[in-house]
């Protein structure tokens, strides 16, 4: 299966400014399979250390953390050599032992040459919650679930991911009605590694939803085993509400739909801890337009999307037959599904701030807002083949932005101000064709 994050870790071993690497990411997003790829590929050796229930490398950092006698404890524990040059050093669930994440300061500063990648299932947790932490002496990769044309790459074949990177959209176009097919298989299975592997094998759509019911299960335990006692029941509230709140036509988060009644103060602290453990993605309003947008943010008002849109297709407990033969069911939640799918792509994309629009009246709302560090780009989202731009119309009468991209199941076709960009190529928004030329740090092309 390929990751495209393989060649942020390859350029990570290269740099002359490398630091130890902490890659964030939610549980079974494939973060322990990726590093040990990584290291199969890049290395001659691989020293895997779990520091799960660990209890003797939880007593190695115990003590002082002089490298060289931390270097000399794990040689002895894997049994061989350590080569700084050609061995990584792979510390997963790294937050259990915290001291660990406190070493990585003293092996830039002392032990650069060794190459460290750490990871955890709620290593962004332990980030925010006082552990000792080397601020800016590492280096951050997030990973998310595998984006649509990683999905491609594993089920349809790495041409057709080609073909999109290309952006020649007279031949894509051609070939549209598999990039469709694709994106509705995409709309069910979603991205997490397990789902994707055990589709692209078997094809079989059942085995998929009993994959997404036991990662849901194993959040649903998260809850209970890692948070706070006093907001478990909060955070089992909201998340199982956030399906509710992304079928309303207005999608802004309400905490009257978690429960009747509900203020902002109860669920501040849940919201929190399930974006730290990367399980949704909070998306606030802006009400001006204006670089950075995040000067622009309104606290208060703001979209909660979950991680994977498979997963929000099991959490409703969506049928195969509902999103491929376009029935009633995916009709009245296809909304909901194709907004998750458009942020949940955009989030792979680096240095994007992504926001929503909405005027004070409520009567101009603008699904997503991007700051690209250079350009501000509104885009709105369409499920089928609605050609129909009322609020980017009104959105850029006010802001006159450079550009305008409406995302839909509609060919692409540029015009004077606005570019429709089809869903399966809603990755490629960051390079040229789709009129933004570049992010602040040359992400995009």
């Amino acid at each position: 299966m390929y990751r495209a994050a393989i060649e942020d870790l390859d350029s990570w071993k290269e740099s002359k400014r490398r630091k130890p690497l902490i890659m964030e990411g939610a549980r079974q997003v494939g973060k322990t399979w990726l590093m040990k790829e990584f290291g199969s590929k890049a290395y001659a050796d691989t020293i895997y250390i779990n520091f799960d229930s660990n209890s003797r490398m939880a007593q190695l950092f115990a003590s002082d953390l002089d490298t060289d006698r931390l270097i000399l404890g794990i040689e002895l524990y894997a049994g061989r050599k350590i080569k700084p040059d050609n061995t990584l050093l792979i510390f997963d669930e790294v937050q259990e032992v915290p001291r660990a994440l406190s070493s990585l300061k003293y092996f830039y500063e002392n032990a650069p040459q060794y190459h460290i990648v750490c990871a955890g299932s709620l290593l962004g947790i332990a980030l925010h919650s006082g552990t000792s932490f080397p601020v800016g002496k590492v280096d951050f990769l997030k990973l998310y679930p595998l984006s649509f044309k990683e999905f491609l790459m594993a089920t349809v074949g790495e041409r057709f991911a080609e073909l999109l990177e290309s952006r020649d959209y007279q031949m894509i176009t051609t070939f549209k009605q598999t990039y469709i097919d694709a994106l509705k298989q995409y709309y069910f299975v979603g991205g997490m590694p397990e789902a994707v592997q055990s589709f692209a094998r078997e094809k079989d759509f059942n085995e998929v939803r009993e994959i997404q019911k036991r990662i849901l299960l194993a959040y649903e335990q998260d809850f209970s085993k890692h948070a706070p006692i006093e907001i478990v029941p909060k955070i089992r509230m909201l998340w199982n509400s956030i399906p509710s709140q992304l079928a309303k036509e207005n999608k802004k988060f309400i905490y009257g739909l978690v429960r009747e009644g509900g203020r902002a103060k109860e669920y501040e602290a849940a919201i929190m801890w399930l974006c730290d453990c990367g399980l949704v993605h909070k998306v606030s309003r802006v009400n001006a337009v204006g670089i950075p947008l995040k000067a622009y943010e309104d606290l208060k008002a703001f979209k909660l999307f979950v991680v994977d849109v498979g997963l929000l297709g099991c959490m409703t407990g969506l049928r195969q037959h509902a999103l491929l033969d376009g029935n009633d069911l995916f009709t009245e939640f296809k909304g909901a599904l194709t907004e998750q799918y458009v942020c949940q792509q955009l989030k792979t994309i680096k240095d994007l701030g992504i926001y929503y629009y909405t005027n004070d009246r409520g009567s101009c709302q603008v699904d997503f807002i991007l700051d690209t560090g250079e350009q501000i780009v509104p885009v709105e989202v369409k499920a089928e083949v609605n050609l129909k731009a009322k609020s980017l119309k009104t959105y850029r009468e006010k802001f006159a932005p450079e550009i305008s991209v409406r995302t839909s199941m509609a060919d692409y076709r540029k015009e004077d101000w606005l570019v429709n960009l089809p869903l399966y190529a809603v990755e490629e928004i960051c390079k040229g064709d789709a009129g933004i030329v570049k992010t602040q740090k040359g992400t995009g092309s």
